[in-house]
Parts: C-alpha cells; structure tokens; sequence
C-alpha cells in the first residue's frame, strides 16, 4: 500500500476518549512493517458451516506441568461451535468456546464452565485456529486442564486439523459484525478499534501493531484472514524477554503456577534490550516480525473465536493491546448490544 490506511474511531466504550485518539496518533506515525491483502474481500472460507471428516491427534510437552506428555484431539462437532471436552472428567458438560465462558485472561485465557476443575489452560494457540482457518464446529478432547507445547507454535494443530480435513456441513455459516465504529482504551495507550463489515463483506481484516522496549522494538502488520495468512503466522511462538524466563526457572519454581513451566529455549522466543537470546523468525530487513505475527493471529484471533457459533466479521484494530483488553472489548460488545447478525 502506498499510504497508510485511516481509520473512524467511532464510539469509545471502555477507556478514555482523549487518551485512545493520543495513542492512535502514535499508531498512526507507525509504518507497516509487512502487508498481506487477500485479492478480494470476498469471503476466503466456504460460505457454509464447516466441521472436520474425522478426528487427528497431536502430543507435547506440558505447557504448565512440561515433565509430562499431554495430548489434543480435534473430533467433528454435531453442535454449532467449539467445545471443549475433558475426557478425564466425563461426569462434566463440554465448555463451549465462548465469551461467556471465559474464566480469566490476566497472562493467558482459561475457559471453564460447571465444575472448577472443568477448564483449560492457554487455549488462545488453540482456538486461534476457529478463526483462522474457517473451521465452524468442532470438538476438542483433551485428558488434563493443561494442552500440549510446541516448538513450531501452533503449526502441529494447524497440521492436525488438515489431517481430519475440513468439509461442509448442510447449514449456511454464520456471521456478526458490529453495528457500529467503536474503541476501547487500556491504560498504558493501548487500544482496540472495532469497525463494521460494509457492502456485504464476510472477511475479517486485520491491523496490529506492538510496541517493546527491547530489540523488537516496534512492529506493525496489516492482513486479510485467511487460511494461508494464518499458516504463514502459525510458527510465530510466544515471547518472554530475558528476565521473565530466568525467574520463571528461578524464583518461579516456588510458585504451583509457574513451578513446571514447559517453555524452553526453543519453543518460546526469549529477548533483551538489545538482543535476542532464541534464534527469531519472521526476518524483514533489521527486525524479525514474529512478536507482532503471534500478537496478531495466535492472540487477537483467539479472542475474536469467542463469538459462539459465530464468525465475526469486519476490521480490527489493535496498538499494543494483550489478551485483557482483547476479552473485556469482545465481552463489552455483547454487554452493550454492540454485535449484529449479517
């Protein structure tokens, strides 16, 4: 693109008016590191509901309890959406992938429903893929709270569900968009800007930049959801700066939360103020995209899939925001009556 696009910031619902237009100064003077448009904005997934022929299975390390294997399972769903399915507590209704049943989102999103002990951990590199690659209804099985790490990030998931192959099912997919131009605003200029879908467009466009105060500086990508976009992002894996991953295995073995950690030197992308201390992906001239890749799909798109059995629609907005702000701007949609059917 020759310039850079501009965008109505429209109603703000959560924030500060006068501090979200400050940040969208700031965001405005970023340039776009990389761009990739779909030819059209026509719908790039089928225009039914889709599901999976069978089922596929993927193992790794624990994301929190990395001494033991744990295993996924992607299975067709007869139900309109995600759901969640905990093998090792069958007296438990599935939890469907949803706004709703959002449990916290303070350093990852744990969706829960019914008992307690009916969750599961750091779902947003799972369900990332509803969003992603089009896929309408399905369900997820699994034997623990905790899924499976990688060191390709989620391309092992992305490689399972091509394996269970994706097919229509009879029923027409779908949609929701916002009935109108809003903002949200966190508190460390940080903000979301939601716009409608227009003329009858069924795509999801996205536009996010970061900002670090560490070698990945900052970083700005523009792009249509699409099943090769997503593909193209799936290896970009989590990122921790330096200090964060030394008292993970340090400090943080005191604490039940962080005291089994799976994440190694290889599997997350660990950084410094003035160097990287993993080996990046994603290389453009100087920098490497794969903080803002990961920001963009494995983060953004998560929170976007917890629309029930919804695809959501239209243009995203997002300038250093992370997974709170993500949720609480989803949630305040439905609390506001933000959201219409197309």
């Amino acid at each position: 693109m020759n310039s850079l696009p501009e965008y109505q910031i429209g109603r703000t619902v959560i924030g500060s008016e006068a501090a979200i237009r400050a940040a969208y100064e700031a965001f405005r003077a970023q340039p776009i590191d990389e761009t990739r448009l779909a030819p059209s904005r026509d719908c790039p997934f089928s225009l039914k509901r889709t599901t999976l022929a069978g089922e596929a299975s993927v193992a790794g390390v624990g994301t929190f309890e990395g001494s033991e294997k744990q295993t996924l399972t992607f299975a067709p769903s007869a139900k309109p959406g995600w759901w969640i399915r905990r093998m090792d507590h069958p007296e438990q209704l599935d939890t469907q992938v949803d706004i709703a049943n959002l449990w916290t989102s303070s350093q990852n999103l744990v969706l829960r429903s019914g008992s307690s002990h009916n969750y599961l951990r750091m779902v947003e590199h799972i369900i990332a893929l509803r969003a992603g690659l089009g896929v309408d209804d399905v369900l997820i099985k699994v034997n623990s709270g905790d899924p499976p790490l990688f060191n390709d990030s989620s391309m092992p998931l992305v490689k399972a569900i091509d394996h269970a192959k994706v097919v229509e099912t009879g029923a027409d997919a779908t949609y929701v968009t916002v009935r109108e131009p809003v903002a949200f605003g966190g508190s460390r200029g940080d903000f979301l800007l939601f716009l409608p879908a227009e003329d009858g467009e069924r795509n999801l466009r996205i536009d996010c930049a970061i900002r670090w105060n560490t070698v990945i500086g900052s970083q700005r990508v523009l792009f249509d959801a699409t099943p090769e976009t997503f593909r193209y992002a799936a290896y970009a894996r989590t990122n921790a700066t330096r200090k964060q991953y030394i008292l993970a295995k340090t400090v943080g073995k005191l604490f039940a939360s962080t005291r089994n950690l799976g994440y190694n030197d290889k599997n997350i992308l660990i950084h410094g103020r003035r160097r990287f201390y993993t080996s990046p992906r994603y290389p453009l001239g100087e920098k490497y995209l794969e903080p803002v890749w990961h920001r963009a799909t494995l983060d953004l798109m998560a929170a976007l899939s917890l629309t029930g059995a919804d695809r959501f629609v239209g243009t995203v907005v997002s300038y250093r925001a992370g997974h709170t702000l993500d949720c609480d701007a989803v949630r305040a949609l439905y609390r506001n009556d933000l959201l219409t059917r197309l």
